[in-house]
């Protein structure tokens, strides 16, 4: 089996319910030879019915018109069409993180609502970036949480990355600065920064990510190079409400999307691509160290149209 097949399956696996609840309308819609008005009404609902949302659907529905109005088409060429533009769709926000600041340290905040993976995504990118032998160092700036600290701990060690920490209840900024210093005094490629991820008091968390900004512009004005959003597929339309806050507080700039496995809703990663155009840079569809790669927006379509 090729690495390419194994993803396939496990993405399929994080997809099913998208992508069963998607194929099972696709059979239900092609009752008629031609592509008419009717076929592609419920084509469009059959996707917004999949979780891929209103704005995606309706897109999809207008390229289908365009480009197959009044053909006949089978049950297969359908799903291919679909694959196709949903892929058109995604292919534009997929972007790997790369390292490319200078002078290094690269910096990146990660932000997301506890719960997320953002902890155990920390230690897959550093994963990520030591296969490209890049050297990495960790900082621990959720300090409201000492299970946070001490969970990065123990990634940090299993990952074989340095972290920088303080005490629970300690200044995130402190850390974050004392971090730098020592990230780039040992030529640290990349340095990634664990943030609180606590939204119940949103002007806190702006004060303490702004707090953080600051001090990092002291050392490096480019720094953050990244500040990485991580949601849970499984919050479903809940994790496309969480956009729009980390929007607004601390400047996302690209996002990953983690737990696609069992009940996630993977049409949500379309509807995100649609809606908002933030660079996905990888996806999680499991525990395991190497179980985050880089976001496959073709093998990801074809997962959901049930082509894979």
């Amino acid at each position: 089996m090729t690495e390419k097949q194994s993803w396939s399956d496990r993405l399929f696996g994080g997809f099913r319910k998208t992508s069963e609840k998607l194929t099972s309308n696709l059979t239900e819609v092609v009752g008629t030879a031609k592509l008419d008005d009717a076929t592609l009404d419920d084509v469009e609902d059959a996707l917004i019915l999949s979780d891929l949302g209103p704005a995606a659907a309706a897109r999809i529905r207008a390229k289908l018109s365009e480009k197959r109005f009044g053909l006949e088409i089978t049950e297969q060429e359908l799903k291919e069409a679909v694959a196709e533009e949903i892929a058109a769709i995604l292919r534009p926000v997929a972007k790997p993180l790369e390292i490319t600041a200078f002078p290094r340290p690269q910096v990146l905040l990660v932000i997301g609502v506890n719960g997320s993976g953002k902890t155990t995504t920390i230690a897959k990118l550093a994963h990520l970036f030591q296969e490209d032998d890049y050297a990495v160092m960790l900082a621990a700036g959720d300090t409201f949480r000492a299970a946070a600290i001490g969970q990065l701990a123990t990634w940090a060690d299993r990952v074989g990355v340095p972290l920088v920490r303080g005490p629970e209840g300690g200044d995130p900024a402190s850390i974050v600065f004392d971090a730098v210093k020592k990230a780039t005094e040992a030529g640290t490629d990349a340095l990634i920064v664990d943030t609180a991820g606590r939204l119940q008091n949103k002007r806190e968390l702006m004060d303490e990510l702004a707090k953080i900004r600051k001090v990092l512009g002291r050392l490096n004005p480019a720094a953050p190079h990244d500040v990485v959003l991580v949601l849970d597929a499984t919050n479903g339309q809940n994790a496309l409400s969480q956009i729009d806050v980390f929007k607004e507080v601390a400047g996302v700039t690209g996002l990953v999307m983690t737990k696609l496995d069992g009940t996630a809703r993977g049409g949500v990663l379309v509807q995100a691509a649609e809606q908002y155009g933030l660079p996905i840079h990888a996806i999680g569809v499991g525990e395991k160290i190497d179980d985050l790669r880089p976001f496959d927006p073709d093998l990801v379509a074809r997962v959901i149209a049930g082509v894979a």
